[in-house]
């Protein structure tokens, strides 16, 4: 019979012992990293650490004493963006109003009136605050009150904490020839949302996902509820935008086809009905002058006022 020499299950030696003493150290590092955010910080680093001992070899102990160390900097966990200061009277709809772009996304620029999309849009979103909140028929919110940037996720996300009845986003419309002019909604379209749809129940676990109810864990049954209240928010959200169209006809410059549907990543949200509002062209000399003096501001935010109202006063008598 061949001799055989046997070793002891996950003992290494030599240089097979300090590489396996190092992946043992990284799989350490990268396992318990969530919880080292929670540990107190070194007072001389700008970050927590954690220190690892992996396993070592006769060779390694006998040249070393101690063997070695990695120590691995851990980051402070991310924080969410806040969510938004919500005015109005208690037990109204609640309304979140989305100013587009912002901080180092100006969006489009018209250089010879000066004019930034992201500060247009700022102006306008307030504007229309004001209104709804002296109009007293709904709270409202902005997702930023300032020149910040935020993620267009996070945006609608921002409205889904809150459990807004109504997103409409603010933007100014751009070309690069030509004069067009008008204002136009958007809403989203129907291949776009189903697949948004499905990414969203496949990434929050299929829970959670409408309006805070669990739908289970049949995969039919929860497609089918998916799809019944992403097509009831898509007809929600178009109703809006018709009415929007026939409030702004009398005071604000709109296009013929004022109702478009695209897939924009703003109006994802599936359980809520949202609207992409462009006010009209800030790159065409005559859209640009209303959009950035006062008279227009308020115009649009009346359109707004109106539109809001009379979509919340028609649920309401269906219900």
């Amino acid at each position: 019979m061949i001799p055989r020499t046997y070793r002891r299950p996950g003992r290494c030696t030599g240089r097979n012992g300090a590489r396996v003493g190092a992946a043992l150290a990284l799989a350490a590092a990268v396992a318990f990293a969530p919880v080292a955010a929670a540990m107190p910080r070194d007072a001389d680093t700008d970050a927590p650490s954690l220190d690892f001992l992996p396993w070592k070899s006769r060779a390694e102990r006998d040249a070393h004493g101690d063997g070695y160390k990695v120590t691995v900097p851990v980051p402070p966990p991310a924080r969410g963006v806040r969510l938004p200061k919500v005015a109005g009277a208690e037990g109204r709809p609640l309304v979140v109003i989305d100013a587009g772009h912002g901080g180092n996304d100006p969006g489009a620029i018209n250089p010879q009136a000066a004019l930034r999309e992201k500060d247009v849009t700022l102006k306008i979103a307030k504007a229309i605050r004001d209104a709804l909140v002296e109009g007293g028929r709904a709270r409202v919110a902005l997702t930023r009150d300032d020149d910040r940037y935020i993620p267009l996720r996070e945006r609608f996300g921002i409205a889904r904490r809150l459990r807004a009845d109504l997103f409409i986003s603010v933007h100014c419309d751009s070309v690069g020839a030509g004069l067009p002019t008008g204002a136009t909604a958007y809403t989203l379209s129907d291949v776009a949302s189903d697949r948004e749809a499905a990414l969203l129940a496949a990434r929050e676990n299929k829970s959670d996902v409408i309006a805070g109810v669990r739908l289970g864990r049949d995969a039919d049954v929860t497609s089918i509820l998916i799809d019944l209240t992403q097509r009831e928010t898509m007809n929600a959200s178009a109703g809006f935008a018709r009415l929007l169209g026939r409030e702004a006809k009398p005071l604000m410059p709109v296009k013929t086809n004022f109702h478009r549907t695209a897939s924009l990543m703003v109006l994802k949200a599936p359980d809520m009905p949202s609207v992409l509002f462009e006010t009209g062209y800030i790159s065409t000399p005559a859209d640009a002058a209303f959009l950035d003096s006062k008279a227009g501001r308020e115009k649009i935010a009346e359109t707004v006022r109106r539109a809001v109202e009379v979509y919340f006063a028609r649920r309401l008598a269906v219900r």
